[in-house]
């Protein structure tokens, strides 16, 4: 459960957004140059080697004369952050479930929204997709905590079919956000990636320490968390690093996705600190952050 005082401490990461994030999360972010926006701003006479399609017609039709539209470029970005709640989400071999350390990266970054004064919302999704609108303000932060802490992470994960649902509600260039553990065959990952390609888009894996360097050794009873079903194997020092050989070429192509798309990825286990992960984030904005 995400507790209070853990918002109260999220006030630390003003001082990290204050240095930091100007320059990508500003809240109210409007530029006077002449764009393709959403805002309209006046009417230009119409010269050679202007964009074509700008042109009023309709100007044209009273007037006789070419006239293009002018834009201010609206860069207040809403905050889409994009939760994995499904059952492989529950497991935990140390304090944290994933769930929990991947819903504190959701509220953060939504804190930070909040702290800019942007529209945001966190929406979670597993078999099914929960979607939220997108609001600013302390009552849009506490409605989704609220949501966060009455329920648990279950059910199958639907993760390109509910990625494909989601797309839609995003109808202007938006900051997104995508929280999961990504075991997900990379095919399908790198499909999901493109359809936010035209988006601010960040990745943020959250692997148990277990599951990220797979450090038990002999006989165990393994239980997937989604279907319920065991499988009983031998760890052996082999099947260790063939296992984190595997894990790493994942994550290499996690990361050729988001860079073909100017995306980024990062990666962090579930028993690091929630500030730190932040800093990483803020601090490597241009590369990934393996945990």
């Amino acid at each position: 459960m995400i507790t209070t005082d853990f918002l109260r401490h999220l006030d630390r990461l003003a001082i990290i957004i204050n240095k930091q994030v100007t320059s990508e999360y500003v809240g109210d972010r409007i530029t006077q140059e002449q764009g393709e926006g959403l805002i309209f701003k006046d009417y230009v006479i119409y010269s050679p080697g202007d964009d074509f399609r700008a042109v009023d017609w309709k100007v044209f039709a009273r007037t006789d004369k070419l006239f293009s539209k002018r834009f201010e470029e609206e860069r207040n970005l809403t905050v889409h952050v994009i939760l994995d709640h499904s059952g492989s989400m529950n497991y935990k071999s140390k304090k944290l479930k994933k769930s929990e350390f991947a819903s504190m990266v959701a509220i953060g970054f939504c804190y930070m929204a909040l702290k800019n004064n942007e529209r945001f919302v966190l929406s979670t999704f597993s078999d099914k997709l929960q979607v939220f609108p997108a609001r600013r303000g302390k009552r849009q932060l506490m409605m989704l905590l609220d949501d966060l802490n009455k329920k648990e992470a279950a059910g199958d994960s639907k993760f390109e079919e509910s990625l494909i649902k989601y797309r839609p509600f995003i109808n202007t260039k938006s900051f997104v956000v995508i929280i999961s553990d990504f075991l997900y065959p990379p095919e399908e990952i790198q499909r999901v990636i493109h359809r936010f390609r035209k988006h601010d888009l960040r990745l943020v894996q959250v692997l148990d320490p277990v599951e990220k360097d797979l450090n038990i050794e002999g006989d165990y009873k393994l239980q997937d968390l989604e279907s319920k079903g065991f499988l009983r194997t031998y760890i052996s020092p082999w099947l260790r690093k063939r296992y984190k050989d595997n894990m790493e070429s994942h994550q290499a192509k996690i990361t050729r996705a988001c860079d073909e798309v100017g995306g980024k990825f990062f990666a962090f286990k579930t028993e690091e600190e929630i500030f730190d992960v932040f800093y990483q984030i803020l601090q490597h904005g241009h590369g990934k952050h393996m945990g």
